[in-house]
């Protein structure tokens, strides 16, 4: 025998994007229900950051997001800033620190800000119910009915906040992008975003060596170039920068790397007492260049003699290294989806579906997708937030 339950607002999914949702409708009264396929509430934020989540960018802006229509983001951005985050945050007593590049972490553990949602969770009278697996929807006149196991619910707003198909392991599912397609709602082709890039044959045969090794770069890839770190894996290139060029690449394009950003690797040999010949140059790289790879570098593009244009040659390559990915380790490696329901679907102000009211979509599983850094959260905050204060 089902129990039926009735709610003003359902929300599919206690990541952070479903729980910024569920406070916000909370605070204005509204009588809400999530709904967690899991065992428990924020998966992804308690392995974020390294388990001290990246909770939000200080520099947050539109430009720090792909998506089909890059002014979308703008309006959810502008009225649920960095700031505000900041200052749950701060209300909760959590001490946190600036990394790098205005990425903010906690002090402690992850553990504090899936805490902090849940007390905020608590205090809006928001009721969680985890276990929460095989989800059926459907559409009744002005409200949805929504069945789990035997319990039925109900409720005249429903919010899909599924997250994408990154990180499978941890309970990635295609289940938005599932219901979007069931009320025929256009979806941009997902894919792994913020990856590691494979080697192809040669490039494996090349490198492959040099896993470990890690070194400042420029990864460019049209007008995007990003200035990080990156690392070398046994299977191909990771670190910030190549997974940040990452989420632009597609198949079979090149991605110009600068091995050594403003040095120059054979400044030596303006000095007419340094030796010409191959232990020299390697010697000169590796002022600026871990020694395995100056050396490794050295080894592939041995210069053709040792004359001004050769070196010039030479230096020319190593801040223009065109790298061909094979392809990406994958959905299983990606930290986010780029891709999911189309923007032109949903209302920029609010997320609800233009053609089915009473239906929102907000987090990952919209084709929004933020830079490393941050930027991913503050878009679940900021999209929670907006239809959170809509339902």
């Amino acid at each position: 025998m089902q129990r039926e339950t009735s709610f003003d607002v359902i929300i599919v999914g206690a990541g952070a994007a479903g729980l910024m949702c569920a406070i916000e409708a909370g605070k204005r009264g509204r009588r809400v229900a999530v709904l967690e396929r899991s065992d428990r509430i924020g998966k992804k934020i308690l392995i974020s950051g390294g388990g001290r989540c990246n909770f939000t960018n200080l520099h947050t802006k539109p430009e720090n997001f792909l998506s089909a229509n890059p002014h979308f983001c703008k309006s959810a951005l502008a009225r649920y800033t960095p700031v505000d985050f900041i200052a749950l945050v701060e209300k909760h007593g959590i001490a946190y620190h600036e990394k790098t590049l205005g990425q903010l972490f906690c002090d402690g553990s992850s553990c504090q800000i899936v805490d902090m949602l849940l007390r905020e969770c608590d205090a809006a009278g928001v009721r969680i119910f985890l276990n929460a697996g095989n989800i059926r929807i459907e559409r009744e006149n002005s409200s949805f009915a929504v069945g789990v196991a035997d319990q039925a619910f109900q409720a005249t707003s429903l919010v899909i906040a599924t997250g994408g198909l990154s990180i499978p392991k941890m309970g990635a599912t295609s289940f938005g992008y599932d219901l979007a397609r069931r009320f025929m709602l256009a979806i941009r082709e997902p894919y792994p975003a913020l990856v590691p890039l494979t080697f192809n044959t040669e490039d494996s045969k090349d490198y492959a060596g040099l896993a470990g090794i890690s070194t400042e770069v420029i990864a460019s890839l049209g007008r995007r170039s990003f200035r990080e770190g990156m690392l070398f894996t046994h299977r191909g290139l990771s670190g910030p920068a190549v997974l940040q060029i990452s989420s632009y690449w597609q198949k079979e394009t090149a991605i110009t790397i600068d091995l050594a950003p403003g040095k120059e690797l054979t400044a030596d040999f303006r000095d007419s007492a340094t030796p010409r010949n191959l232990a020299a140059v390697k010697a000169s790289f590796r002022k600026y260049l871990p020694a395995r790879l100056a050396d490794r570098w050295i080894d592939l593009h041995p210069p053709a003699d040792f004359t001004n244009h050769s070196l010039t040659e030479l230096e020319r390559l190593a801040h223009n290294w065109q790298f061909v990915p094979d392809g990406t380790e994958g959905f299983s490696k990606a930290e986010v989806t780029a891709g999911g329901i189309d923007t032109d679907e949903l209302s920029a102000q609010t997320m609800e579906c233009k053609k089915v009211p009473g239906l929102y979509f907000i987090g990952e599983v919209v084709d929004v997708t933020g830079h490393l850094g941050g930027f991913n959260f503050q878009w679940a905050w900021a999209s929670g937030a907006a239809a959170g204060q809509a339902v």
